[in-house]
């Protein structure tokens, strides 16, 4: 998986690049969270995973104390994620992750973003072969021994370990289903835990010229840019 790492890394370094976006980004996460399984991380697992992100994201704690107090208020609207799938110019598949209060606001926006940057919008599922969904957790290197690592948590749905070196952690690659599992024993077995979510890898990589890549990324900046938008993936080399 060592070229679906580099594309993770190259996306998250730009997509999390801006701080303010991304406290919002985590914001929402801590309320759609709170939403489904209660303000209490000790028995709410996906609340827990979005707080070791705003750790990971440096947010501060009162931020996050604060968004968990208003996401359990009946003031606090709900957010829909809804999923949008497209091919940008060259056939590049992209795949939109949205949290939104306003359905009809979020699709028309997309919409417009591929019809004026020379993209397409389809339906959802259109591109599920041409993406992986995988859950990913980031551990602590230090002091882990990465084979042990992997016999160990082969049995909980963990499919690939990978190195980062840069931030001195371990990349853990599982099956979508395995979120929980993983999850549970990683916490139970005392390793320090600095992120984890869903991820979509993709299976294959298109491979386009500087001014091909350049059409794409400005429809992927544009959609980025929208306060409704989560992550973007795209299969672009």
């Amino acid at each position: 998986m060592g070229r679906a790492f580099e594309y993770r890394k190259a996306r998250k370094m730009k997509r999390w690049g801006q701080m303010a976006k991304t406290f919002t980004r985590i914001g929402k996460d801590i309320v759609i969270a709170v939403k489904a399984g209660g303000p209490d991380p000790d028995t709410n697992g996906r609340l827990r995973a979005v707080i070791q992100n705003a750790k990971a994201a440096n947010m501060p704690k009162e931020n996050v104390e604060r968004a968990i107090k208003k996401a359990s208020s009946k003031e606090q609207e709900d957010y829909k994620e809804i999923v949008y799938e497209g091919y940008a110019p060259h056939g590049v598949g992209i795949v939109i992750e949205t949290a939104t209060d306003n359905l009809n606001r979020t699709v028309a926006n997309i919409r417009s973003y591929f019809n004026k940057l020379g993209g397409s919008l389809g339906t959802q599922g259109m591109l599920d072969f041409m993406f992986t969904r995988k859950s990913v957790f980031r551990i602590t290197a230090e002091g882990v021994d990465m084979d042990e690592l992997e016999l160990e948590l082969i049995d909980f749905g963990a499919d690939e370990l990978e190195f980062d070196e840069e931030a001195n952690q371990i990349v853990i690659y599982g099956d979508f289903t395995a979120f929980g599992a993983l999850q549970k024993h990683l916490e139970e077995a005392g390793y320090e835990l600095k992120g984890a979510e869903f991820e979509r890898i993709p299976t294959d990589y298109k491979e386009l010229t500087d001014e091909q890549v350049a059409d794409v990324e400005k429809l992927i900046e544009r959609i980025e840019e929208d306060d409704d938008v989560q992550m973007v993936y795209h299969n672009m080399k």
